[in-house]
């Protein structure tokens, strides 16, 4: 069945629902299997229908599709069967055990054989596994809630639980709108028509008695609004509602005129079918292909409805309107940067640049002979240059290794950054796309993607589902989208060329791409697999670029054709057309040329060795430049964000840098950027002293500092520059720039706050954690008393989240209770305290020697104990994605995985030869990460729970294994932390390879007692066993900030 149809399914179930046809409902439910009611089907699990249970899950899966539908089916019928015993009817329970359960002898022979001597009993109970079972309808709610899990988690079921979001009558509305658009084909259309039936279309009778003409099928963005007459809603058979003025839709409009291009018969509407205005006639006038079936515009899924509505600002659907000019600040000529700066010199040619998004003067470039290089613009250096190199030959494709073999010319066809400017990705001309993490003024190497077959021609990012992914498109035809991990995610096909070039973008929550290919082909995608929304042809029917102005509401698309005329044009998202097409070209071109727009005002093409800048509302060219002359004859240009510098491509492979007035204030004021700038919000609020903050304060730079140079280079271990394979240390030490340590040795440095009733010293606090939501601190004390603390929205704190400037209440629940675990018989001086948050911060589990206990967090109740010693729990973590999974690591080297609610313990991991001391879950890898007191990280998978992987830290010469080590992900979910006495480092988790190290040394010379990373995993703190606190950059594990002892502690300590 077509989407289209499954859509209307939905629409006709909505409707039966709210008519209270409960019945049909079901039925059609069941038997388009589209839909699965769990509310439903809870009701008929509760009263006992059994048949009814039976039939309405036949409609979705049948007992043999998989183990989770096996198991739904034999626990209906074992229900069933041991209801049948309770009622002591054993005629009914034979004919289950025959008819029913028989179907499961074959996968268990044994049980079935168990089940059947239930019937020699006289109560069944007296059978120790079902020693337990209470009444009837606990028995169901148990068995239910079950059943849930199981659905849930059937691949049969997936996404088949939740029913579309739907306006409520929208089966109604669609209606509606189609006799409004029935009406505005009338020839005299009346201003109340009277609307008796559905059967057949409306027309209006002519007041002189002569027939109207056959209503002809356009759609409602290609009509105008017929001379004053009401809505239709207001007199047609339904009662009014909201969508019959509903928003007319951009991708509506270009998913119509698409059809002008197919061999389908347009109908022609001329000025003299509709009454509309003179300066509407053109429109009208375009051949438009009627729909093939009625609502073919709006049956599209859930997101295209979306955009219908809101890929431009609403109207009615009765109506075209023409956009007016545009509101703008005032700009002159002097806000564009036409003042030449100065020139990099690259060396090679330039084929593809990218400024920065946030560090406005940082420049990436894509070069002809495969290399990516680094600019910082405003001090005229190379940061870094990467050659081309393939980074793992055995990991692409055979077709693949062969052409490498032949030819190893590459080059880049192009270069972009992320949105936040965290990652670039580099488009070769040979099958490969290389994404590096971008940290420190450095480009690590992060993934390498054998995306297409041939050339990759563009390379692009979004967001779908709040999901960084990567957008590719090749001479294969083919548009890939990509996770960060290399996986892939959607496969567009339906280009009959080359994809030239892609254009994703967003519209309030909806996320979709513009693709063109080098036939001239325009085509639109969400991100479903469902198909082109688009099939339109480009000015020049050749090669094409479209982009957004900054803001993101206007279109523009520049090219060049195969007669070597070249097109700048706008286009009218509602309409699917060329709204404003752009002169000033004069050169029939050899090649395409390149555009690029900024401050949502000019427009600006590389053409006829000079620069052309348009204003965005005015067809006719606003000026042009030769940048001093050196300008190949189609230059590639880029502006930065802020639109004050311009990046452009010269003959003798260079760029040369224009600027406007503030672009040559922005050059000259770059330097290294101070450690403030490196903080989220959160740390940067909680550094603020007086007004002032940390990076105002006179940095110290001593000789025994660690910014000074070291054979390890700031202690960092330069080998493994990529997350592929080691690089030696002469491979970066050129591209390190040196800055100032902040040292922070006064209190007068730094804001500080004590929690209070917090300063028992006799009660040490073992561990400390934030809640997950950033309003509170959890503390737990070597006591085994664990306590809360929460920050107040209010004044001070608008955002109620921790900070320095505001101290914090004790919180306690009104009942009084604590939060205390049991430490009975425990000697708490060998006690190794652990304790976990859930996700969610619902539930807090600790321990301190003893059992674990389970709390929940409002009202501080114990909701149970679990795993009494011995041995004892050393470390805990909750599962990401299920509260009810555990776990555990042990005194005795094991990992127990525990089900809180079943109490029972389902896998236990063995390993280690000594204590658990860390665990981390990642979600992106699907694999638990545990660390020991034998100096070993162990991955295991969270599928089977089975061993992939150990990995011994590389410790220093002498140093026996042992000795706690941490772990914790990066928020990317892929680079991991760890912490051990004697170093610090990061590692690539994909593949358990070390990426960054850090050791102490100098100034922080002690043992490392603890490391975390900040919330936004941008710097890793650690403390040390002599007080110091460290600050680094989380991507290169440099140095930023030492916070010495005397900046926080009272002098008596201090004195010993």
């Amino acid at each position: 069945m077509s989407s289209l149809s499954r859509e209307l399914v939905f629409l006709i179930l909505q409707f039966l629902e709210e008519e209270k046809f409960k019945e049909s409902v079901h039925k059609l439910e069941q038997e388009s299997g589209f839909f699965f009611n769990m509310k439903y089907f809870e009701e008929k699990v509760h009263a006992g229908e059994w048949d009814e249970v039976e039939k309405y899950l036949s409609g979705f899966t049948k007992v043999d599709d998989n183990r989770y539908s096996m198991k739904i089916f034999f626990e209906i019928r074992k229900q069933k069967y041991l209801e049948a015993l309770d009622r002591q009817d054993k005629a009914k329970a034979v004919e289950i055990l025959v008819n029913d359960l028989k179907v499961f002898s074959t996968f268990n022979e044994d049980l079935y054989k168990e089940i059947t001597q239930l019937l020699t009993l006289s109560n069944f109970r007296e059978n120790e596994q079902l020693s337990k079972y209470g009444d009837t309808k606990t028995a169901r709610s148990i068995m239910l809630i079950e059943l849930k899990k199981l659905i849930e988690a059937n691949p049969l079921f997936r996404e088949k639980l939740v029913f579309p979001t739907l306006k409520s009558s929208r089966l109604r509305t669609l209606i509606n709108q189609s006799l409004n658009w029935q009406h505005q084909l009338c020839k005299n259309p009346r201003p109340n028509p009277d609307i008796k039936t559905l059967f057949i279309d409306h027309t209006c009778t002519p007041p002189n008695g002569a027939l109207a003409p056959t209503p002809v099928n356009i759609p409602t963005a290609a009509v105008a609004k017929p001379a004053a007459y009401p809505s239709l809603g207001a007199h047609g058979p339904f009662p009014p509602t909201a969508a019959a003025a509903a928003n007319a839709n951009a991708l509506a409009g270009w998913m119509v005129n698409a059809a002008t291009s197919s061999s389908v018969q347009a109908a022609v509407v001329t000025a003299s079918s509709l009454p509309v205005p003179p300066n509407q006639v053109s429109i009208l006038k375009r051949p438009i292909t009627p729909p093939a079936t009625l609502g073919m515009i709006e049956y599209q899924n859930a997101d295209h409805e979306q955009l219908m509505k809101r890929l431009r600002p609403a109207q009615s659907v009765e109506e075209v309107t023409y956009p007016t000019v545009r509101q703008q600040a005032s700009l002159s000529l002097d806000d564009l940067p036409r003042t030449v700066a100065f020139t990099l010199h690259q060396g090679s040619a330039v084929t593809s640049i990218d400024f920065h998004p946030s560090h406005h003067t940082l420049l990436l470039v894509g070069c002809s002979s495969g290399e990516i290089t680094l600019w910082e613009a405003g001090i005229r250096e190379k940061l870094v240059s990467k050659p081309f190199k393939i980074w793992d030959i055995q990991a692409c494709t055979l077709a693949f290794q062969a052409s490498a073999a032949k030819d190893a010319q590459f080059s880049v066809n192009q270069v972009t950054w992320s949105p936040d400017g965290t990652f670039c990705g580099a488009a070769f001309s040979k099958h490969l796309i290389h994404l590096y993490a971008y940290a420190g003024n450095d480009l690590r190497q992060h993934l390498e993607i054998d995306a297409h077959v041939g050339g990759v021609n563009d390379i692009a990012f979004a967001h779908p589902n709040k999901q960084l992914c990567v957008v590719t498109c090749g001479d294969d035809k083919m548009i890939k989208v990509w996770d960060l991990t290399g996986r892939k995610l959607f496969n567009f096909e339906g280009h009959e060329a080359a994809v030239y070039s892609i254009c994703p973008h967003q519209k309030e929550n909806i996320q979709f791409i513009f693709s063109t290919a080098v036939d001239g082909k325009i085509k639109a995608w969400l991100y479903d697999n469902m198909g082109s929304r688009v099939d339109y042809d480009a000015p020049g029917h050749w090669c094409t670029t479209m982009l957004y102005s900054a803001d993101g509401s206007r279109l523009f698309s520049c090219g060049t054709g195969k007669d070597g005329d070249s097109h700048l044009v706008e286009w009218n998202e509602s309409e699917g057309a060329i709204k404003r097409t752009y002169s000033g070209f004069r050169k029939k071109l050899n090649g395409v040329v390149q555009f690029d727009t900024t401050q949502n005002h000019f427009l600006a093409v590389g053409e006829d060795s000079q620069i052309k800048f348009w204003d965005m509302d005015n067809i006719n060219i606003l000026t042009s430049t030769d940048a001093d002359g050196g300008l190949p004859s189609l230059p590639r240009l880029r502006f930065n964000k802020e639109g004050n510098l311009l990046a452009v491509t010269t003959a003798d492979n260079g760029i040369k840098i224009l600027a406007n007035a503030s672009g040559m204030r922005s050059l000259r004021a770059v330097e290294a950027p101070p450690f403030e700038a490196l903080r989220s919000p959160l740390e940067a609020a909680a550094m603020k002293v007086s007004g002032s903050s940390v990076a105002n304060v006179a940095p110290k730079v001593e000789r025994n500092s660690p910014v000074r140079p070291s054979p390890i280079l700031n202690g960092v271990d330069s080998m493994a520059r990529s997350m592929e394979k080691p690089r030696v240390l002469d491979d970066v030490n050129d591209k390190v720039k040196p800055w100032q340590l902040t040292e922070i040795v006064d209190p007068v440095q730094c804001r500080m706050v004590t929690m209070p009733d917090s300063t028992d010293a006799a009660i040490k606090v073992a561990r400390l954690l934030y809640t997950n939501s950033g309003v509170g601190i959890l503390a737990l004390g070597s006591n085994g008393i664990q306590k809360l603390w929460k920050w107040v929205r209010n004044e001070q704190n608008p955002t109620g989240k921790a900070t320095a400037s505001v101290t914090p209440q004790h919180w306690q629940p009104n009942s009084g209770l604590l939060m205390t675990n049991d430490v009975s018989g425990v000697n708490l001086e060998e006690a190794v305290p652990c304790i976990a948050l859930s996700k969610n911060d619902s539930y807090v589990m600790s321990a301190a020697g003893g059992k674990v206990s389970l709390f929940n967090m409002m009202t501080f109740k114990m909701m149970t104990t679990f795993m009494p010693p011995p041995p004892t729990s050393t470390f805990l973590a909750f599962h990401p994605q299920d509260n009810n999974i555990i776990a555990i690591g042990m005194q005795d080297s094991t990992i127990h995985i525990y089900n809180v609610r079943v109490d029972e313990v389902k896998s236990k991991l063995k390993g280690h030869q000594k204590r658990i001391t860390g665990l981390a879950f990642s979600t992106t890898l699907n694999i638990l990460v545990s660390s020991g007191a034998d100096a070993h990280l162990y991955i295991w998978s969270i599928d089977t729970w089975e061993k992939r992987k150990s990995v011994p830290i590389q410790l220093p010469a002498g140093k026996a294994p042992s000795g706690d080590t941490r772990v914790q992900f990066h928020t990317d979910q892929i680079r991991l932390l760890v912490a051990h006495e004697t170093q610090l480092a990061i590692y690539d988790a994909s593949k358990m390879e070390r990426i960054r190290q850090w050791v102490p040394q100098d100034a922080l010379s002690a043992p490392i007692s603890c490391a975390s990373y900040s919330c936004n995993s941008q710097l890793v703190f650690a403390t040390f066993c002599d007080g110091n606190i460290g600050i680094f950059d989380a991507d290169t594990l440099r140095l930023r900030c030492r916070v010495a002892p005397s900046a926080y502690l009272p002098q008596s300590i201090l004195n010993g």
